[in-house]
Parts: structure tokens; sequence; C-alpha cells
């Protein structure tokens, strides 16, 4: 299908939103007090996954993400909460993301764009995942790398049925407003340094 002018439009905006994204986010990261404010991010993401979960956490599949580039580290809310944990396999363009059974120590290899992901595991299906992003909107929108990968993912899983998607970002990602195609998924909530904005918190069932 050939892209209306209008989608055009909003995907050249995209394109300019994500260069200066992903400046602010290095910036952020390669600020002097990184470590206290990666520190925070992870303790907010700890209690906020408490808190949407609550008593079903251990019987909950959370999804999140090996880091690369400037992205926020998960790992550490991952390896606290009480359920079981998987990561995200890219295993075509144009199709949505799989999960893979992960524990904390196991092996992980290069996959594909270089993001780490288990060497072996059985592919599950999350209710909770931690999402990566370049930047959020008030919203509750996410502009990514440009893939389409968790906007397909989100759609697909809840279609299948209630899921928590939770952003992960720096407060320095957050935009008033970005560029919005009729794809996009929006999260439920971003955890920053600074706390949770919950947008549209649901909890998975």
């Amino acid at each position: 299908m050939t892209p209306s002018l209008a989608d055009t439009a909003t995907r050249a905006k995209k394109t300019a939103a994500r260069k200066a994204a992903q400046a602010r986010r290095r910036a952020a990261f390669d600020a002097p007090d990184r470590a206290a404010r990666v520190a925070a991010a992870a303790a907010h993401l700890r209690a906020a996954l408490e808190a949407a979960l609550g008593a079903d956490g251990a019987s909950c599949t959370l999804a999140g993400y090996a880091p690369m580039r400037s992205e926020l580290d998960p790992m550490p809310a991952m390896h606290a909460h009480r359920g079981r944990l998987c990561l995200p396999v890219i295993v075509a363009r144009g199709a949505p993301l799989k999960f893979r059974d992960w524990v904390p120590g196991a092996a992980l290899i290069e996959g594909t764009f270089g993001a780490l992901i288990p060497a072996q595991g059985a592919w599950v299906r999350p209710r909770a995942l931690i999402v990566p992003l370049l930047a959020f909107d008030d919203a509750g929108f996410r502009l990514g790398y440009g893939g389409g990968f968790y906007d397909r993912t989100l759609q697909a899983l809840r279609n299948d049925g209630p899921v928590l998607a939770l952003g992960y970002a720096f407060d320095a990602q957050r935009e008033p407003s970005l560029p919005v195609e009729n794809t996009d998924q929006q999260l439920d909530g971003v955890v920053t340094e600074t706390g949770v904005r919950w947008i549209a918190p649901q909890r998975p069932g």
C-alpha cells in the first residue's frame, strides 16, 4: 500500500525527532550524575512493577531487554522480579517480537541489530513488559528506532489478552507530544529517575 501524504509527513517528523532524541538520551547517559539517576530509576521501576502486579507478580512472566547503546538498564529490576523472565527476539522484519525464556546468568548471544538475546530457551508470552525507547510523550506514545517491532508486538499481545507495558527512560527523553501514526501503541506508564508517569495502567489478568 502506498503511504499517504499525511503518513509520509508523519514519518519525516519521526525521523527528525529520533535524531534529537538520541542526542538527548546520550547526554543524559553521559552526565556526571548518571549513577545516581540510574539507581533512582531502577528503584522506581521495581516499585512500579510491584504496585502494578501485586500478588500476581510471582505468576507473571516479565519481559525486559538487554540494554544497548545508551538505554537504561532494566536488569536490576528484572532480577528482583519474583516470576518468570524473558527477553525479546527479532524473528523477521515486519513481524512482532517473540520472547524467549531467560534466567539471570544464562548465556546471551548477539541477535539482529546487535541486541543480546538468550542462546536458548522456550518461547513464552509475557504479561508485563519493560519497553526501551528513544522518546516518550505525555499521552504515553513512544518513539523507537523505526522498525515498529514493539508497536506490532503490543498490538498482538493486547489482541490476545491484557498486558502491562512500562516504558523505561531518562526524564530528558520526555517530549510533550510526539508525531503519531495509527499503528502506534500507547504505553501504560513510563518510569524515569524521578518516578512513574501512569498513562492508562492496566493490571495483567
